[in-house]
């Protein structure tokens, strides 16, 4: 949530807030703000809505300076005002900053200033951490961030100017990302997000937990908030500018779906070895006898990533014959989890950065459990906290409703599934069949994107209908909660997704004549079973719209509506039977003209709890 864009160097700092602003969108914001220093003095625009606000209001005050900052606003403490919108001053009207995060103890905080006589304009608590700053300034900025930072409980991502120095930027870090791009060595854009940085340079420094970056026309330096001078290596981002544009598609969310088949080919490159017959997770290499010979699997996740770990529960079981769980990140820590020997937790995040998905995962490691992490955000915070793990590299993934990236967490979980059977009793045949039908589920994935316009039929047909269910067994029943997440994502239609043979205990009185129901009936060992819940469905009148296996004649006379995706192994097929979903949701969306890649309420990266 939220963003930060800083810039210091040469060129004319307004062009490139703005347009590193709108690269951060995605993440989701309600107002948004800039802050340069000119001629001394330091020059502050907000607004509320959408970036093209904020530039309707950039007058001559801010051009021709080339050094600032600028930041988009996910409301939590206050609503969304001009007021509330960063950056916040300090007191002397001097400081400047803006912040990602939550301080949460702002409100001893703020009576601590109001004490020392400092009045607080905005219901927030990053004004507090400005007006912290501006208390403790003395003539050095950096040592004022630092003795500020050190009495904040929470979390931050921060950059702060002083209109007194207009060579230098200081950023610092605590459970909210924040990365250094070296453009050159006088020229340098410190953002929350490598999208920002990446049309200007691939080299960033990513900061870690209670590191201070201070950023000068000379130079860099880090410490930790006890000014210790720590040492960071300049690395590269992975990903180039181009795969952040459109690329001709209406909106990212339908870039990102149609990309998946390149995204898993990529996903899986180098790590199957068909002429063995084997997996090879270079990641997990360190940590393969602990893995192998753990007792217990915990898998962990929020939103989408947990229906990639209800797939992954059903894979390593089946698979490995591991006993595996379930569970949601948000609960995790606070049910005082029972933590054994010899149990491995995998923390699932796209982003990397997922507050309560960390926290799960530092709870876990606390309790003396392995760590690992499935992540697509190279160099983020989850990723640098695990004692192991797997990148999905697929990709940047912009829309918030994510779609290549759940693919790709349940590829890697397949993988790991497959990594973790072979080394306890899958055969060597059993497991190179299984490797070479995953090698072959691009191609599949290919086929199912050509249901695009059937969906896009369906879709227009019952856009005005408020409530859908959506039912699956086995392997599908989270394939289910999926396609009902990503529509209520999207398209705010009501949703829920259930396990097909719950149905019948409370939700079956749900069912009205004409309501559209949606059945994973893919030709699996539950087919038959699954049959028998459309039955239910039909005889009190809801419309049927099932995803069938090709060829499955059967299903045509219990359907109004089939959606025919290719035959795949059992274990491979959510990989292929969540494509139409996703399709279905996204026109459905764009029929109720949603703006589909950045929903209401929504950001991409939850980084607060």
């Amino acid at each position: 949530m939220c963003g930060i864009v800083a810039y210091l160097g040469r060129r004319e700092a307004t062009p490139i807030l703005t347009e590193g602003l709108k690269r951060l969108e995605y993440r989701g914001y309600d107002s948004s703000g800039l802050a340069v220093i000119r001629d001394g003095q330091l020059v502050i625009r907000r607004a509320v809505g959408r970036i093209s606000a904020l530039e309707a209001r950039l007058d001559d005050a801010v051009r021709g300076a080339t050094i600032g900052m600028a930041h988009t606003r996910w409301a939590t403490h206050g609503g969304p005002t001009e007021c509330n919108a960063h950056p916040h001053r300090d007191a002397s009207g001097k400081v400047a900053l803006v912040h990602n995060g939550i301080i949460e103890n702002y409100r001893v905080l703020r009576t601590f200033l109001e004490q020392e006589g400092l009045a607080l304009e905005s219901e927030t608590d990053t004004e507090v951490l400005a007006k912290l700053v501006g208390h403790f300034y003395t003539g050095d900025l950096a040592d004022a961030v630092r003795r500020a930072l050190r009495e904040v409980r929470g979390t931050f991502g921060i950059a702060v100017l002083h209109a007194d120095d207009p060579d230098q930027i200081v950023a610092a870090r605590r459970g909210s990302p924040l990365i250094v791009g070296v453009v050159g060595k006088d020229e340098y854009i410190i953002a929350s997000d490598a999208a920002a940085i990446v049309q200007h340079t691939p080299q960033v420094i990513y900061l870690a937990d209670n590191e201070v970056a201070v950023v000068t026309r000379t130079g860099f330096r880090t410490t930790n908030l006890d000014a210790a001078p720590v040492d960071k290596e300049v690395e590269e981002v992975e990903f180039t500018l181009e795969q952040l544009e459109l690329g001709g598609h209406q909106h990212f969310m339908s870039k990102e779906i149609f990309e998946q088949p390149e995204a898993l080919r990529t996903c899986m490159r180098g790590r199957i070895d068909l002429h063995e017959g084997r997996v090879v997770l270079g990641g997990l290499a360190g940590v393969m006898r602990e893995l192998v010979r753990c007792e217990r699997v915990l898998l962990t996740g929020c939103g989408t990533a947990w229906h990639a770990c209800l797939v992954g529960e059903y894979l390593i079981e089946d698979m490995a014959r591991i006993p595996c769980e379930v569970e949601y990140a948000s609960e995790f820590r606070y049910r005082n989890p029972l933590i054994l020997d010899r149990t491995v937790v995998i923390a699932i995040s796209q982003s990397g950065e997922t507050a309560d998905t960390l926290a799960a995962l530092r709870e876990a490691k606390d309790k003396g459990a392995l760590a690992l992490g499935v992540v697509n955000a190279v160099g983020s915070t989850i990723a640098r906290e695990t004692d192991a793990g797997v990148y999905l590299h697929v990709g940047p993934e912009i829309g918030v409703a994510s779609t290549k990236a759940f693919v790709g967490q349940v590829t890697v979980l397949s993988l790991i599934a497959a990594l973790l059977g072979r080394r306890r009793h899958m055969s060597p045949a059993a497991c190179s069949e299984y490797l070479t039908a995953l090698h072959n589920i691009p191609a599949a994935i290919e086929r199912a994107l050509e249901l695009s316009s059937q969906t896009r039929k369906i879709a227009a047909e019952f856009i005005d209908t408020n409530n859908w269910l959506y039912l699956g067994r086995g392997l599908q029943y989270p394939i289910a909660l999926e396609g009902a997440l990503k529509l209520k994502e999207i398209s705010y239609i009501h949703a829920e997704g259930l396990p097909a043979a719950e149905m019948k205990h409370g939700p079956i009185a749900l069912i009205s004549p004409g309501m559209p129901v949606v059945v994973i009936a893919v030709r699996d060992h539950l087919y038959d079973k699954v049959v028998s819940n459309i039955e239910e469905v039909r005889s009190r009148g809801g419309h049927v719209i099932a995803v069938a296996t090709a060829g499955d004649e059967q299903i045509r006379e219990l359907a109004e509506e089939v959606l025919y995706v290719p035959d795949v192994p059992e274990p491979l097929a959510p990989l292929v039977t969540v494509v139409p979903l996703q399709l279905l949701a996204y026109h459905a969306a764009v029929l109720r003209g949603c703006d589909v890649d950045k929903p209401r309420n929504l950001a991409k990266s939850v980084t607060v709890e």
